[in-house]
């Protein structure tokens, strides 16, 4: 532990912070697909594998079997649950529920919302577009899921932001494994953030909602293509398609102000760098991980299996080559 005395330029980690830590970074590693399904680890092993002791780490492995992000296994320790199509689907149903549910909220009440964090949404839409175009699935997890929290807190309901987070973690989740086995991640990612900004900025309900109906249909054509499963089985699946160009737009909510051009911090990339370096220099300046307690990036992956991982193929898993082009 960190001392007090003259000299000592180290910061003093609150105990109580620990907890917080381990679980948020065990939550993006799973997210990551770095911990994946199936993976089983008992509390020792999380506390050898952080350098902290026993106390902090069961904490955290307590709080996400709760959260229902582990699987508590008696005699076993905690397993990283597998999450299949149909799970997708009820995950990525809701997200689309509520969002259209709010959409509607905003042009029937012609309501705007807290537009006093629009400067904190840009700051997380630059990292999250830098990461995308990266392609460094470690870095994109976090920076997209600090995007899109920022985004439900313009709804002003914290439970309905929480809730949405906690479906974003797991639709993380279940897309990691198909991600990373794409050999070029870079650009293959949705980048339009900034666009979802302007929009917001704008005071354009339906140009916003158009550009989140956008997202929503191409993430679930990708991983329907990656997963080779029918985009029929996607029951909200006219939501997102019924929002066509021909729709009557409404009348400005409110008269937008000049804004200043957006400073250097904001100005998109060009992808002329090696992914690889971007991604590494932007998980630097963004301090992501665990800070105070470093987070393993190279996970010993026989320190978690209680099996041999098992090669993939056609006839065990059923799912087609991961490196076929999503269906569009």
């Amino acid at each position: 532990m960190p001392g007090n005395g003259a000299g000592d330029t180290r910061p003093v980690i609150r105990r109580n912070s620990l907890r917080e830590q381990i679980a948020g970074a065990l939550r993006e590693e799973m997210m990551a697909g770095r911990l994946e399904a199936g993976r089983n680890f008992t509390v020792k092993e999380i506390a050898d594998l952080y350098g902290v002791s026993a106390t902090p780490a069961r904490e955290a492995l307590v709080d996400l079997g709760a959260q229902g992000l582990l699987r508590t296994e008696h005699h076993r320790g905690f397993t990283v649950p597998e999450l299949g199509w149909d799970d997708f689907l009820e995950i990525f149903e809701s997200r689309v529920l509520l969002t259209d549910s709010y959409y509607r909220q905003f042009r029937t009440r012609r309501a705007l919302p807290d537009l006093t964090r629009l400067p904190s949404l840009r700051r997380r839409a630059d990292a999250a577009v830098r990461a995308a175009r990266a392609g460094n699935l470690d870095v994109m997890v976090g920076c997209d899921r600090r995007f899109w929290q920022e985004v439900a807190g313009l709804l002003g309901n914290r439970r309905v932001g929480d809730y949405l987070d906690w479906l974003r973690v797991q639709s993380w989740m279940f897309a990691a494994a198909y991600l990373r086995a794409i050999p070029v991640l870079a650009g293959a990612c949705w980048d339009r953030h900034l666009d979802l900004v302007d929009t917001i900025e704008a005071r354009d309900p339906v140009g916003a909602y158009r550009i989140i109906c956008e997202y929503n249909l191409f993430t679930v054509q990708m991983l329907a293509g990656l997963a080779g499963q029918p985009l029929e089985s996607v029951a909200v699946l006219g939501l997102l398609t019924e929002f066509s160009d021909g729709e009557p737009e409404p009348e400005p909510l409110a008269p937008v102000p000049s804004q200043p051009s957006a400073g250097p911090g904001t100005v998109r990339p060009e992808r002329t760098r090696r992914a690889e370096d971007v991604g590494r220099e932007l998980g630097r300046e963004l301090g992501l991980g665990l800070g105070l307690v470093p987070p393993p990036r190279a996970i010993p992956y026989g320190r978690f299996a209680r099996r041999p991982p098992e090669p993939p193929s056609e006839s065990a898993s059923g799912r087609p080559d991961p490196h076929r082009a999503p269906g569009r």
